[in-house]
């Protein structure tokens, strides 16, 4: 193991350049993900006719296909069919799909948690079913539904590593680079990156704690 090596000034700012594109697509993913499976959620728990199940085979499709070849698919598949787009829009796009699938079923689960009695006190006492959800059903659910999404963002950190794959400069892939140079920077150079995803997934947990005590 060679530290002093592996730890050089070029090498160590080649792999913050690598964490910086991981936290970036890792937060555009995120934001877009918690979007669109916001509505999917809501729509599903609503069972809009028609609507409801198309949307439903579709969540069961992705959540059962692997990340990596939804990965795969949008890099290699989608320009065959004239959808061209740039490494990182293709690892963006992808992780979006995947964790939007795995998010909408987190927030339906929570909108079906509470009791359906309580849609029907809060018809029954004048508001109307969008109110009903918004001010006595979703305050409720959140309180259920954010341990287990912030789990799935921190999933969805880690998984920007599969984006290796398709040679996207994130934190693994500039490990890796660094690592070609030496087998004795392999140690040092994979602690400093175990250290630095660490480090953000715990900032997420206490978030997600903080967030379930404000909620609750």
């Amino acid at each position: 193991m060679d530290f002093a090596g592996a730890y050089t000034p070029d090498n160590l700012k080649f792999l913050l350049d690598g964490f910086l594109v991981t936290l970036k697509i890792a937060v555009i993913s995120i934001i877009a993900s918690f979007i669109i499976a916001a509505f999917v959620g809501v729509i599903r728990y609503t069972k809009l006719p028609v609507v409801s199940q198309i949307l439903a085979i579709i969540v069961e499709v992705i959540r059962n296909l692997p990340l990596l070849l939804i990965i795969f698919f949008t890099f290699f598949a989608l320009p065959e069919i004239g959808i061209e787009m740039s490494i990182e829009m293709a690892a963006i796009v992808a992780l979006t799909i995947f964790e939007s699938a795995m998010i909408s079923e987190v927030i339906r689960s929570g909108l079906n948690s509470i009791d359906k009695g309580q849609i029907e006190a809060g018809r029954s006492s004048g508001l109307t079913y969008i109110q009903t959800l918004w001010h006595i059903i979703l305050p409720q659910a959140l309180r259920r539904m954010v341990p287990p999404i912030v789990s799935q963002f921190i999933s969805l950190l880690k998984d920007t590593s599969l984006a290796v794959v398709i040679a996207l400069p994130e934190l693994m892939h500039n490990a890796q680079v660094i690592n070609a140079q030496n087998v004795n920077f392999i140690i040092p150079i994979f602690i400093l990156a175990a250290l630095m995803y660490w480090v953000v997934n715990y900032a997420l947990s206490i978030v997600a704690r903080r967030l379930e005590l404000k909620v609750s």
